[in-house]
């Protein structure tokens, strides 16, 4: 089995001991990340209708939006999802850095300002097979992705579905509340110094 990395890199906790956020990420870490999908994730990955992809390979970068009919991203073990290559514009631009670098982000959301996020790191890999293949009509390639998740909250999430903005977004003379995760009993107690909702927690 594969060793896996850790979650933090230096560039990371730099920025969190500087925000004297460490403690909050640690929290989080040990509670929220996984390896394989809970009930949350399976309803949201497995109905949704597009998702977002993000890949890269020495200088060049992309972030790319995948749509299909629902049920077009399969769940197909543990940690581990399927999503098919339909015919497109020729670039390969995803594909091409996934066949060079592996290492893929993902970023599943439902713009109802109601669902939670879920956010996945992962290795992917190209699939050409005739029993693969036959689990996603319309395929060119499928691609395969073992993931590391966690969800965010939705405060950063508009509700496109009436066109209502978040309230938790800050502006002029607004002082947005608290999102419901800052209450939780392993996060109350260890908010950053400087979090403006530090003391109303208490």
């Amino acid at each position: 089995m594969t060793e896996r990395r850790a979650f933090y890199h230096d560039g990371m906790r730099a920025l969190q001991d500087r925000f004297d956020g460490r403690r909050v990420a640690d929290a989080l870490e040990k509670h929220r990340i996984r390896h394989d999908f809970w009930d949350a994730d399976r309803d949201l990955i497995e109905n949704t209708p597009f998702f977002f992809i993000a890949t890269s390979f020495g200088d060049y970068t992309d972030c790319s939006l995948k749509s299909g009919v629902p049920g077009f991203v399969k769940i197909v073990g543990p940690g581990t999802i399927e999503y098919p290559e339909y015919d497109g514009n020729s670039m390969y631009r995803t594909l091409g850095n996934i066949r060079e670098n592996p290492n893929v982000g993902l970023l599943f959301v439902k713009f109802d300002g109601q669902t939670l996020r879920v956010r996945a790191s992962g290795k992917a890999s190209l699939h050409d097979d005739a029993e693969t293949l036959s689990r996603h009509p319309g395929a060119k390639l499928v691609v395969r992705i073992v993931c590391e998740m966690y969800s965010n909250c939705v405060r950063s999430v508009h509700d496109l579905t009436t066109g209502t903005l978040s309230p938790y977004m800050p502006h002029e003379g607004y002082e947005p509340p608290a999102p419901e995760w800052k209450n939780r009993d392993y996060i109350r107690d260890i908010l950053p110094e400087n979090d403006p909702h530090r003391e109303k927690q208490k």
